[in-house]
């Protein structure tokens, strides 16, 4: 998959997670959510030419733009977002925190996009 091609599957997952969450699907919803945030972690990898190829790659990854863009906030919200993926499996997350946490991931994911944006 192209770079441009993952960029943009993580606006379209964005904005799937949202209706799938305002639809009430809360665990389709939290993969889409966690795929958004994979999407964009991956491409921003690949142009770099650094290995993306697994969890731990992928949060190998989020360490090393942390530390590229001066940006520690950006860990702690991929953190968050890893939450939804085991949402999706497990369904345990309660309102209160799926109406917290998801901001936090859209704000990792446009963060991430605007890094992007800027090469």
């Amino acid at each position: 998959m192209a770079t441009s091609e993952r960029i943009q599957a993580a606006r379209d997952f964005l904005e799937a997670s949202d209706r799938e969450f305002n639809d009430g699907d809360n665990r389709q919803a939290s993969e889409k959510l966690w795929g958004a945030a994979t999407q964009v972690v991956m491409a921003m990898a690949e142009e770099r030419g650094w290995d993306h190829g697994g969890h731990y790659e992928m949060k190998g990854v989020v360490s090393r733009l942390a530390t590229e863009y001066q940006d520690e906030l950006i860990v702690n919200w991929f953190s968050i977002a890893e939450k939804f993926h085991a949402n999706f499996y497990h369904n345990f997350m309660r309102d209160y925190q799926l109406a917290t946490d998801r901001p936090v991931v859209h704000q990792f994911v446009e963060r991430l996009l605007e890094y992007h944006d800027r090469c």
